[in-house]
């Protein structure tokens, strides 16, 4: 089993800033893909983004076409942590917003209990 924990949400106004951290724990190795996701009310949770450790733990990122340039993902393929940094926020990207984790690369299999991030007008 896989926990996956979320810090870092809150109240921001349009075009401020925030920065998430995730951490799992609970495996002997380290996880092939970690990723954020979305979940706006009365939408479907969508993909934001992830990162995704090789040999040597050098990770590879990926998002989402409506955050590039915004948002930024980084992490530590050794610790298992990954972080989502989102600047010029918009109140479209009010959400809560979930860590997921892949250990095997077949798919995120564990997930986090969410964050809310809200960004008023």
């Amino acid at each position: 089993q896989v926990q996956l924990v979320e810090s870092g949400g809150g109240l921001v106004q349009a075009g401020g800033s925030l920065r998430l951290s995730c951490a799992a724990s609970g495996r002997a190795f380290s996880l092939s893909t970690m990723g954020w996701f979305r979940q706006a009310p009365g939408k479907e949770r969508e993909f934001v983004g992830g990162i995704r450790w090789s040999t040597g733990r050098t990770g590879r990122t990926y998002y989402a076409d409506f955050v590039k340039g915004r948002f930024t993902i980084s992490g530590d393929g050794a610790k298992n942590t990954v972080f989502l940094q989102m600047n010029s926020l918009k109140p479209e990207d009010t959400a809560v917003y979930l860590c997921a984790a892949d250990p095997t690369g077949g798919g995120f299999d564990f997930w986090g209990q969410g964050t809310q991030v809200t960004v008023s007008s």
